[in-house]
């Protein structure tokens, strides 16, 4: 990475190794944040930091639903850096596809669990640490399929559309010190997403009104804003990032 003026403001990602939280680190680095990564595969997060510059950057592997990992990650922060400002919760998982009738409800607890109970937890923790006194953001990564049907991947839907709400929930109890907001992006080109896109890009980029999909870069310049302080009279919201797929919805 190139040499940058550093901000003062550290940053704890989750499920950042690759992909939408690699995007956020890298957005959020180029402005002069430190930053905490977390991952599940251990290999995949120490060539992330070394990729990422572990003068600033340091990683924490584990699973983002086990508060165990959840202590870890925010201890490490804290001693690394000595701070928490901005919170990105982006893990999130969708282990099976098909119709909604006959989803395993034991699927369901674990898409549950990963995408929105672990996000609370990770708010919780952060906001005794460092948040509740000093101030901070947090900016909770849901989905498009949080906001309309989604047909095939509902757990992940209803999910996102839980942590849509959470965020509306800690927005009004964590202010006026913390603002909270959610992105909902649309299909990212991530490997969390090939499925949805792989080996048919221009057939799947056709229905989004500006011609592609979305790249992680788009939702760490998203995160970056609701992080900064162009975005401090903003709360409570969910940003759609679609590449306006949203405008063909009709009746």
């Amino acid at each position: 990475m190139t040499t940058v003026e550093l901000s003062g403001k550290v940053a704890l990602i989750t499920g950042a190794s690759r992909g939408i939280g690699y995007g956020v680190a890298e957005a959020l680095l180029a402005r002069g944040d430190r930053v905490c990564i977390t991952g599940r595969n251990e290999d995949a997060l120490k060539e992330a930091v070394e990729t990422l510059g572990a003068d600033r950057v340091i990683g924490v592997p584990g699973k983002a639903h086990d508060e165990a990992h959840q202590a870890i990650a925010v201890e490490r922060t804290m001693e690394a850096f000595g701070r928490i400002d901005f919170l990105i919760n982006n893990a999130g998982t969708n282990p099976v596809f098909g119709p909604i009738a006959d989803l395993d409800l034991n699927v369901a607890r674990k898409v549950f669990e990963t995408n929105v109970v672990s996000a609370l937890g990770f708010a919780q923790r952060t906001w005794k640490a460092w948040q509740s006194e000093n101030g901070g953001a947090i900016v909770n990564i849901s989905s498009l399929a949080g906001v309309q049907a989604s047909p095939f991947i509902g757990a992940y839907g209803i999910s996102k559309a839980a942590m849509i709400n959470l965020t509306l929930q800690l927005a009004h109890e964590f202010a006026p010190k913390v603002r909270v907001n959610s992105i909902a992006p649309a299909v990212v080109k991530t490997q969390f997403a090939k499925a949805l896109y792989e080996g048919r890009e221009e057939e799947a980029a056709a229905g989004y009104p500006l011609g592609r999909l979305g790249v992680p870069s788009d939702i760490g310049g998203t995160a970056a804003f609701l992080t900064s302080e162009q975005s401090d009279w903003i709360t409570g919201q969910t940003l759609v990032v679609d590449g306006g797929k949203f405008l063909n919805a009709g009746v």
